[in-house]
């Protein structure tokens, strides 16, 4: 038996932080919807259980907006079975929540689906993020010492405190997905996210499938932002499916810091070649970092993983001059470079320089590997680095700083475009 830990069942009383302030916006633009999608207008699969979460609900049975839970975690738990097809709509504002669970993944043909209603079409009344803050005010998490001697990253425990602790929990294993040494996020096979904005822990929304390496793992996140110190979102240990991979599109994701194996995201499957096909990809994406945007794997790491970019903005923010502490990579590689494969298509990377490893220097990861990583271009792929810096062949260099990008660092309003909901008419009501 599996331990699953909650936040919400580890600490029931904690006292939610003030709630996030609507922002008008128009309708955001129709997406074309998976066909596994169970708001897609082709959609045969399961027709589940519709879920809502608000902090306006009498947390009842979450039947409709007036019965809704008060909880993300209670939405989730409220799942009913394995089948797929049910969806979970929560209200716009702040959930202080961590360590979400499902126990309930979806199906072939029939994703599970998690959305914020950011444009207010599916009846929450509201407009706005959802916000996950996993910075838990008045929890006090310390990493578990006890154990390091049995794990790389030992867990973390929770400590009595009579002193609040606000601020971002930098501790392992702590963040808005549960998480742990003995407990894989592969309950989050075949699901989507949508409308998400994670914050305040270690990293954003991610999938580490920890004492269930290898396994497959599919699942799609659209239109979310993800803020962490370690990454914005991480997919690790897995093996995708050829014709379902691990997707992330028109999200933000950045990391606020730049020791270990940090990068804007963090992707590590678990391949024993090299696939003809990606593990992750990241279509329309802007990714932020102060060193790498792209981080693959650690030292004496020997399994392969494959991760495609396609119309998305890769940008570090460490620009140093060689006698300083450069910038290790846009994409970096902490293994022999044979273990990475990058597919780029139509992609704009801002940094020191486009290939590395990690650097003694800042206590980052002391790169074991050998060469770079292999790499494909599709259409026009630009990079504007170091002038003193060479650009790998078929790389287009930027001569002039490259504005429209950079005026995208930071997350997105949520009446830019990227709370675009696929709507049907029947989310609005349960089956």
């Amino acid at each position: 038996m599996r331990r699953i830990t909650s936040f919400h069942a580890v600490i029931p009383s904690i006292t939610l932080v003030a709630q996030c302030a609507a922002v008008l916006l128009g309708l955001g633009s129709t997406s074309l919807a998976e066909p596994w999608d169970p708001v897609a207008a082709d959609y045969s699969g399961n027709k589940g259980k519709t879920i809502y979460v608000s902090k306006l609900g009498d947390n009842s049975d979450g039947s409709s907006w007036e019965r809704a839970f008060v909880t993300i975690q209670a939405g989730l738990l409220a799942v009913p079975n394995d089948e797929g097809g049910h969806r979970v709509i929560v209200r716009p504002d702040t959930y202080v929540e961590a360590n979400l669970y499902t126990g309930r993944p979806g199906a072939r043909g029939s994703y599970n689906l998690l959305v914020g209603d950011g444009d207010g079409t599916l009846g929450s009344g509201a407009t706005g993020w959802v916000i996950v803050d996993t910075s838990c005010p008045g929890v006090a998490v310390r990493v578990d010492t006890s154990l390091a001697h049995q794990f790389g990253n030992p867990p973390f425990k929770i400590i009595e405190s009579d002193q609040p602790e606000s601020g971002l929990k930098s501790v392992d294993w702590w963040g808005p997905t549960r998480c742990a040494p003995e407990y894989s996020t592969d309950d989050w096979d075949r699901w989507i996210l949508r409308n998400l904005y994670a914050t305040g822990s270690e990293g954003g929304f991610g999938l580490a499938m920890t004492d269930r390496e290898g396994a497959e793992l599919s699942w799609l996140m659209e239109n979310c932002v993800g803020i962490g110190r370690f990454s914005g979102t991480c997919a690790c240990g897995h093996v995708g499916r050829r014709d379902e991979p691990v997707t992330f599109r028109r999200c933000y994701f950045a990391n606020l810091d730049w020791w270990g194996d940090a990068g804007g995201v963090y992707v590590r499957a678990h391949h024993k070649s090299m696939p003809d096909y990606p593990d992750a990809v990241f279509e329309d994406c802007t990714i932020v970092s102060p060193d790498n945007a792209l981080q693959c794997a650690y030292p004496n790491f020997d399994m392969y993983t494959r991760v495609k970019f396609k119309d998305c903005r890769l940008v570090t923010l460490n620009f140093s001059q060689p006698g300083g502490t450069p910038g290790s990579g846009i994409i970096c590689c902490d293994i022999d470079g044979k273990y990475l494969h990058v597919d780029l298509e139509d992609c704009v990377l801002m940094g020191y320089k486009v290939f590395g490893k990690g650097s003694v220097q800042g206590n980052k990861i002391a790169g074991s590997g050998e060469g770079d990583p292999s790499y494909a271009i599709k259409g026009k792929v630009s990079a504007y680095v170091h002038y003193q810096q060479p650009l790998p062949e078929g790389f287009e260099r930027l001569g002039l700083w490259p504005v429209e990008v950079f005026d995208r660092l930071a997350p997105p309003k949520v009446g830019n475009g990227m709370v675009a909901a696929v709507v049907s008419p029947s989310l609005s009501g349960s089956h």
